[in-house]
Parts: structure tokens; C-alpha cells; sequence
């Protein structure tokens, strides 16, 4: 028997009869916001949504980089990147870090308050949620992108409270529920 129940709604593939787009239906996904970063010689920061736990035991975390970014070769070649999950009040950053003019190399981090991290040196940025430093241990290959696992390896939070969402094209502020 098919394990699909024909009592389920039908999935709607058109608003008024116009089909929807992929980047028009995952603009419905909330999500966090992070920055990337590699340091050392291939010092680089991106902005990246596409982030997300994958296991607490071992730790680990992926992201998916367009293997035409120069974030995709600076893990690569580094063999190891970190991850500022961002304030609220971080959105001059987050539009920075996704600027595909701003300088390249240690010129896009003048300027900005970051510190390296204690186990990879890759540059973590003050104000942040949280931070995390991850060593790669895989790479995955799908279509235009790679997903890349990495084993963390030092973990730390911070003391902002409100977090950065994107939605619907747009940031979003994620205030923490009062009880």
C-alpha cells in the first residue's frame, strides 16, 4: 500500500494558477542568520543562511556554499571555518558579508570588531548569538553547491539576546518568548 494518504491535501504548486518558484516558496522559511569565516591564509568571511545542526553527539554542523564562491575555496583549502550566529542588531554586517563588492582577503575585515578563534583562528565576530569553530571532516557535492560537514570543535555563546531571522526577503528580528 502507498504509504501517501490520498486524504491529504494536495500540494499546491500554483497561486492563481502561477507556478511558484523555488526561491518564492523557501522565502517562507524563516531562518537563522550566520557569518562565515576561514582564517590564516585564506582569511574570508560570507554570509550564509543555509546552516544548520546535524548532530550533538559528536558535534557537528553543516553549510551549503555555491562552489563558485571564494567562501567554497577558502574552506577547502583552510580545512576548517567558523560560524557567528548574529544579533538582531548585526544587519550592517550580515549586508556587508553578503556584498560580492566589498574588499577580499584581510581588507573585509578592517574595521570590524572580530577575534580569532582559539582553536582555528578563523576571525568570529564580536556582538554575535554564539560562535562556533569547526574542523571539515566532509564535503558533499549537489548540483551547483557542496555541503560541508564540520566536527566542532570549540563552541561559545554570547550575552545579546535577540536573534536575526531572514524571511520572506527580508530581515526579522527573533525576540525570546517571556514567560
Amino acid at each position: 500500500m502507498n504509504s501517501l494518504s490520498t486524504d491529504e491535501p494536495a500540494v499546491h504548486r500554483a497561486t492563481d494558477g502561477v507556478p511558484a518558484s523555488l526561491r518564492e516558496v523557501m522565502a517562507r522559511f524563516a531562518t537563522g542568520v550566520t557569518v562565515l569565516s576561514t582564517g590564516g591564509e585564506h582569511i574570508h568571511g560570507m554570509t550564509a543562511n543555509a546552516f544548520t545542526s546535524v548532530s550533538l553527539d559528536p558535534p557537528s554542523v553543516l553549510c551549503c556554499i555555491d562552489r563558485s564562491a571564494v567562501m567554497h575555496r577558502a574552506i577547502t583549502a583552510a580545512g576548517h571555518f567558523g560560524v557567528s550566529i548574529m544579533e538582531a542588531g548585526q544587519e550592517n554586517l550580515v549586508r556587508f558579508f553578503a556584498d560580492k563588492q566589498r574588499p577580499l582577503g584581510p581588507a573585509q575585515f578592517t574595521g570590524v570588531d572580530w577575534s580569532a578563534g582559539a582553536c582555528t583562528g578563523a576571525p568570529l565576530l564580536s556582538g554575535a548569538l554564539a560562535w562556533l569553530e569547526c574542523e571539515l571532516s566532509a564535503a558533499h557535492d549537489v548540483a551547483d553547491h557542496s555541503i560541508f560537514i564540520g566536527d566542532v570543535v570549540g563552541a561559545s555563546r554570547g550575552d545579546a539576546r535577540d536573534g536575526l531571522l531572514f524571511f520572506r526577503g527580508g530581515f526579522r528580528r527573533a525576540v525570546p518568548h517571556s514567560a
